[in-house]
Protein backbone atom coordinates (compact mmCIF):
# COMPACT_ATOMS: atom_id res chain seq x y z
CA UNK A 1 0.00 0.00 0.00
CA UNK A 2 1.18 3.53 -0.76
CA UNK A 3 2.74 5.38 2.20
CA UNK A 4 0.38 8.29 1.53
CA UNK A 5 -2.64 6.04 2.00
CA UNK A 6 -1.23 4.55 5.19
CA UNK A 7 -0.37 8.03 6.43
CA UNK A 8 -3.92 9.23 5.89
CA UNK A 9 -5.32 6.18 7.64
CA UNK A 10 -2.94 6.67 10.57
CA UNK A 11 -3.87 10.35 10.83
CA UNK A 12 -7.57 9.52 10.87
CA UNK A 13 -7.01 6.84 13.50
CA UNK A 14 -4.98 9.30 15.55
CA UNK A 15 -7.77 11.89 15.50
CA UNK A 16 -10.26 9.19 16.45
CA UNK A 17 -7.90 8.12 19.23
CA UNK A 18 -7.83 11.67 20.61
CA UNK A 19 -11.62 11.68 20.91
CA UNK A 20 -11.71 8.18 22.37
CA UNK A 21 -8.94 9.12 24.82
CA UNK A 22 -11.12 11.96 26.11
CA UNK A 23 -13.94 9.47 26.70
CA UNK A 24 -11.53 7.01 28.34
CA UNK A 25 -10.70 9.69 30.90
CA UNK A 26 -14.39 9.70 31.80
CA UNK A 27 -14.45 5.90 32.05
CA UNK A 28 -11.32 5.86 34.22
CA UNK A 29 -12.76 8.45 36.59
CA UNK A 30 -16.39 7.33 36.79
CA UNK A 31 -16.46 3.56 36.40
CA UNK A 32 -14.89 2.82 39.83
CA UNK A 33 -17.35 5.26 41.43
CA UNK A 34 -20.25 3.57 39.65
CA UNK A 35 -18.99 0.19 40.89
CA UNK A 36 -18.78 1.54 44.44
CA UNK A 37 -22.36 2.81 44.30
CA UNK A 38 -23.51 -0.58 43.04
CA UNK A 39 -21.64 -2.41 45.82
CA UNK A 40 -23.13 -0.14 48.47
CA UNK A 41 -26.62 -0.81 47.12
CA UNK A 42 -26.00 -4.58 47.09
CA UNK A 43 -24.65 -4.54 50.67
CA UNK A 44 -27.64 -2.56 51.86
CA UNK A 45 -29.97 -5.04 50.17
CA UNK A 46 -28.22 -7.99 51.84
CA UNK A 47 -28.63 -6.27 55.23
CA UNK A 48 -32.30 -5.73 54.50
CA UNK A 49 -31.85 -1.99 54.43
CA UNK A 50 -33.00 0.59 51.95
CA UNK A 51 -29.98 1.81 50.02
CA UNK A 52 -29.35 5.50 50.52
CA UNK A 53 -29.83 7.39 47.30
CA UNK A 54 -26.69 8.65 45.59
CA UNK A 55 -26.35 12.48 45.45
CA UNK A 56 -27.23 12.18 41.76
CA UNK A 57 -27.38 9.33 39.26
CA UNK A 58 -23.92 8.59 37.88
CA UNK A 59 -23.21 7.07 34.49
CA UNK A 60 -20.61 7.39 31.78
CA UNK A 61 -22.66 10.09 30.05
CA UNK A 62 -24.39 11.88 32.94
CA UNK A 63 -23.91 14.24 34.69
CA UNK A 64 -21.95 16.65 32.54
CA UNK A 65 -18.18 16.77 33.13
CA UNK A 66 -17.11 19.41 35.66
CA UNK A 67 -14.27 20.47 37.88
CA UNK A 68 -14.09 18.27 41.01
CA UNK A 69 -12.96 21.26 43.10
CA UNK A 70 -15.49 23.99 42.22
CA UNK A 71 -17.98 21.99 40.11
CA UNK A 72 -17.57 24.37 37.20
CA UNK A 73 -19.22 22.70 34.16
CA UNK A 74 -16.76 21.90 31.38
CA UNK A 75 -17.88 23.68 28.21
CA UNK A 76 -17.54 22.21 24.72
CA UNK A 77 -14.63 24.55 24.00
CA UNK A 78 -12.86 23.43 27.17
CA UNK A 79 -13.41 19.78 26.27
CA UNK A 80 -11.45 19.65 22.99
CA UNK A 81 -8.97 16.78 23.46
CA UNK A 82 -5.40 17.91 24.20
CA UNK A 83 -5.84 21.35 22.64
CA UNK A 84 -8.04 22.65 25.47
CA UNK A 85 -5.58 21.57 28.14
CA UNK A 86 -2.53 23.03 26.40
CA UNK A 87 -3.81 26.23 24.82
CA UNK A 88 -7.20 27.17 26.30
CA UNK A 89 -7.14 26.10 29.94
CA UNK A 90 -3.33 25.90 30.15
CA UNK A 91 -3.55 23.18 32.75
CA UNK A 92 -5.93 25.03 35.11
CA UNK A 93 -9.67 25.13 35.74
CA UNK A 94 -11.22 28.25 34.22
CA UNK A 95 -13.56 28.50 37.18
CA UNK A 96 -11.31 28.23 40.23
CA UNK A 97 -7.80 28.10 38.81
CA UNK A 98 -6.94 24.76 40.41
CA UNK A 99 -4.46 22.68 38.40
CA UNK A 100 -5.86 19.92 36.20
CA UNK A 101 -4.06 16.60 36.39
CA UNK A 102 -1.64 16.15 33.47
CA UNK A 103 -2.88 12.58 33.21
CA UNK A 104 -5.86 13.75 31.16
CA UNK A 105 -3.78 14.96 28.18
CA UNK A 106 -1.35 12.05 28.66
CA UNK A 107 -4.19 9.53 28.25
CA UNK A 108 -5.49 11.41 25.20
CA UNK A 109 -2.06 11.65 23.59
CA UNK A 110 -1.17 8.02 24.33
CA UNK A 111 -4.48 6.82 22.90
CA UNK A 112 -3.98 8.91 19.77
CA UNK A 113 -0.40 7.74 19.20
CA UNK A 114 -1.16 4.07 19.75
CA UNK A 115 -4.25 4.28 17.55
CA UNK A 116 -2.27 5.93 14.75
CA UNK A 117 0.50 3.35 15.00
CA UNK A 118 -2.02 0.47 14.95
CA UNK A 119 -3.50 1.81 11.70
CA UNK A 120 -0.04 2.25 10.21
CA UNK A 121 1.09 -1.20 11.36
CA UNK A 122 -1.93 -3.22 10.25
CA UNK A 123 -3.29 -1.08 7.40
CA UNK A 124 -6.95 -1.03 6.29
CA UNK A 125 -7.82 -4.45 7.71
CA UNK A 126 -9.94 -5.98 10.44
CA UNK A 127 -6.72 -6.30 12.42
CA UNK A 128 -6.69 -2.52 12.79
CA UNK A 129 -10.30 -2.47 14.01
CA UNK A 130 -9.58 -5.16 16.60
CA UNK A 131 -6.28 -3.58 17.63
CA UNK A 132 -7.98 -0.25 18.30
CA UNK A 133 -10.63 -1.85 20.51
CA UNK A 134 -7.99 -3.86 22.37
CA UNK A 135 -5.71 -0.86 22.87
CA UNK A 136 -8.51 1.37 24.15
CA UNK A 137 -9.62 -1.26 26.66
CA UNK A 138 -6.05 -1.85 27.88
CA UNK A 139 -5.46 1.87 28.40
CA UNK A 140 -8.63 2.20 30.49
CA UNK A 141 -7.85 -0.94 32.51
CA UNK A 142 -4.28 0.19 33.20
CA UNK A 143 -5.31 3.58 34.58
CA UNK A 144 -8.18 2.16 36.65
CA UNK A 145 -5.93 -0.53 38.13
CA UNK A 146 -3.25 2.05 38.88
CA UNK A 147 -5.79 4.20 40.75
CA UNK A 148 -7.88 1.57 42.53
CA UNK A 149 -6.16 -1.83 42.10
CA UNK A 150 -9.32 -3.00 40.34
CA UNK A 151 -9.74 -4.50 36.89
CA UNK A 152 -13.50 -4.22 36.28
CA UNK A 153 -15.32 -7.29 34.96
CA UNK A 154 -17.38 -4.91 32.83
CA UNK A 155 -14.26 -4.41 30.69
CA UNK A 156 -12.18 -7.59 31.09
CA UNK A 157 -14.95 -10.10 30.36
CA UNK A 158 -16.33 -8.40 27.22
CA UNK A 159 -12.72 -7.99 26.09
CA UNK A 160 -12.17 -11.75 26.43
CA UNK A 161 -15.28 -12.62 24.44
CA UNK A 162 -14.50 -9.99 21.81
CA UNK A 163 -11.09 -11.57 21.26
CA UNK A 164 -12.73 -14.93 20.64
CA UNK A 165 -15.22 -13.31 18.25
CA UNK A 166 -12.45 -11.74 16.17
CA UNK A 167 -10.61 -15.04 16.07
CA UNK A 168 -13.65 -16.85 14.71
CA UNK A 169 -12.16 -15.61 11.42
CA UNK A 170 -8.54 -16.09 12.50
CA UNK A 171 -7.78 -12.36 12.63
CA UNK A 172 -4.93 -12.77 15.14
CA UNK A 173 -4.93 -16.52 15.83
CA UNK A 174 -7.05 -19.50 14.86
CA UNK A 175 -10.01 -20.21 17.13
CA UNK A 176 -8.60 -23.31 18.92
CA UNK A 177 -5.42 -21.38 19.68
CA UNK A 178 -7.47 -18.47 21.03
CA UNK A 179 -9.67 -20.69 23.21
CA UNK A 180 -6.63 -22.47 24.63
CA UNK A 181 -5.02 -19.05 25.15
CA UNK A 182 -8.00 -17.87 27.20
CA UNK A 183 -7.97 -20.99 29.37
CA UNK A 184 -4.19 -21.09 29.77
CA UNK A 185 -4.01 -17.36 30.53
CA UNK A 186 -6.50 -17.64 33.36
CA UNK A 187 -5.07 -20.86 34.80
CA UNK A 188 -1.48 -19.65 34.65
CA UNK A 189 -1.99 -16.74 37.05
CA UNK A 190 -4.63 -18.62 39.04
CA UNK A 191 -2.02 -21.28 39.76
CA UNK A 192 0.57 -18.68 40.77
CA UNK A 193 -2.00 -17.03 43.02
CA UNK A 194 -2.74 -20.23 44.92
CA UNK A 195 0.88 -21.38 45.14
CA UNK A 196 1.84 -18.00 46.60
CA UNK A 197 -1.11 -18.02 48.99
CA UNK A 198 -0.35 -21.55 50.21
CA UNK A 199 3.32 -20.66 50.70
CA UNK A 200 2.88 -17.27 52.38
CA UNK A 201 -0.75 -17.06 53.49
CA UNK A 202 -1.08 -13.84 51.47
CA UNK A 203 -2.77 -13.00 48.20
CA UNK A 204 -0.17 -11.89 45.67
CA UNK A 205 -2.56 -10.65 42.97
CA UNK A 206 -6.22 -10.17 42.22
CA UNK A 207 -8.66 -12.17 40.15
CA UNK A 208 -8.82 -9.35 37.64
CA UNK A 209 -5.25 -10.16 36.61
CA UNK A 210 -6.33 -13.72 35.74
CA UNK A 211 -9.14 -12.40 33.56
CA UNK A 212 -6.92 -9.84 31.84
CA UNK A 213 -4.32 -12.45 30.89
CA UNK A 214 -7.14 -14.74 29.73
CA UNK A 215 -8.40 -11.91 27.52
CA UNK A 216 -4.93 -11.39 26.04
CA UNK A 217 -4.71 -15.13 25.40
CA UNK A 218 -8.07 -15.00 23.64
CA UNK A 219 -6.87 -12.20 21.38
CA UNK A 220 -3.31 -13.28 20.64
CA UNK A 221 -3.31 -17.04 21.22
CA UNK A 222 -1.58 -19.24 23.76
CA UNK A 223 1.79 -18.98 22.00
CA UNK A 224 2.07 -15.34 23.08
CA UNK A 225 1.42 -16.02 26.76
CA UNK A 226 5.03 -16.86 27.76
CA UNK A 227 6.27 -13.63 26.19
CA UNK A 228 3.49 -11.59 27.82
CA UNK A 229 4.14 -13.09 31.26
CA UNK A 230 7.90 -12.61 30.94
CA UNK A 231 7.66 -9.04 29.66
CA UNK A 232 5.12 -8.02 32.31
CA UNK A 233 7.21 -9.57 35.08
CA UNK A 234 10.39 -7.85 33.95
CA UNK A 235 8.72 -4.46 33.56
CA UNK A 236 6.85 -4.85 36.85
CA UNK A 237 10.03 -5.80 38.70
CA UNK A 238 11.99 -2.87 37.30
CA UNK A 239 9.23 -0.37 38.03
CA UNK A 240 8.63 -1.82 41.50
CA UNK A 241 12.31 -1.58 42.43
CA UNK A 242 12.45 1.96 41.05
CA UNK A 243 9.43 2.99 43.12
CA UNK A 244 10.96 1.56 46.27
CA UNK A 245 14.43 3.04 45.73
CA UNK A 246 13.66 6.37 44.06
CA UNK A 247 10.14 7.25 45.19
CA UNK A 248 10.48 5.49 48.58
CA UNK A 249 7.36 3.44 47.86
CA UNK A 250 6.67 1.23 50.89
CA UNK A 251 7.61 -2.41 50.40
CA UNK A 252 4.29 -3.52 51.90
CA UNK A 253 2.19 -1.26 49.67
CA UNK A 254 0.68 -3.31 46.82
CA UNK A 255 1.71 -2.48 43.26
CA UNK A 256 -0.96 -3.16 40.60
CA UNK A 257 0.09 -5.77 38.05
CA UNK A 258 -2.56 -4.93 35.45
CA UNK A 259 -0.67 -2.04 33.80
CA UNK A 260 2.34 -4.29 33.21
CA UNK A 261 0.19 -7.05 31.73
CA UNK A 262 -1.43 -4.45 29.49
CA UNK A 263 1.93 -3.03 28.40
CA UNK A 264 3.20 -6.54 27.63
CA UNK A 265 0.01 -7.26 25.69
CA UNK A 266 0.53 -4.14 23.56
CA UNK A 267 4.13 -5.14 22.84
CA UNK A 268 2.98 -8.64 21.90
CA UNK A 269 0.23 -7.26 19.67
CA UNK A 270 2.70 -5.33 17.53
CA UNK A 271 5.96 -7.23 17.85
CA UNK A 272 5.13 -10.54 19.53
CA UNK A 273 5.87 -12.71 16.52
CA UNK A 274 9.20 -10.99 15.87
CA UNK A 275 10.22 -11.32 19.52
CA UNK A 276 9.26 -15.00 19.61
CA UNK A 277 11.11 -15.76 16.37
CA UNK A 278 14.20 -13.89 17.54
CA UNK A 279 14.18 -15.78 20.83
CA UNK A 280 13.73 -19.16 19.15
CA UNK A 281 16.47 -18.28 16.68
CA UNK A 282 18.86 -17.38 19.48
CA UNK A 283 18.43 -20.75 21.20
CA UNK A 284 18.13 -22.85 18.05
Amino acid sequence: MLPETLGGLAAAAGLLGLCVGSFLNVVIHRLPKMMEQEWQAQCAELRGETASAAPEPLSLVKPRSRCPACWHPISALENIPLISYLFILKGKCSGCGNPISPRYPIIEAATALLSAYAAWHFGPTLQTVGALLLLWALIALSAIDFDTQLLPDSITLPLLWLGLVFNLWGIYADLPTAVIGAMAGYLALWSVFWLFKLATGKEGMGYGDFKLLAALGAWLGWQMLPAIILLSSVVGTLVGISLIVVARHGKNIPIPFGPYLAAAGIIALFWGNAITQAYLGSIG
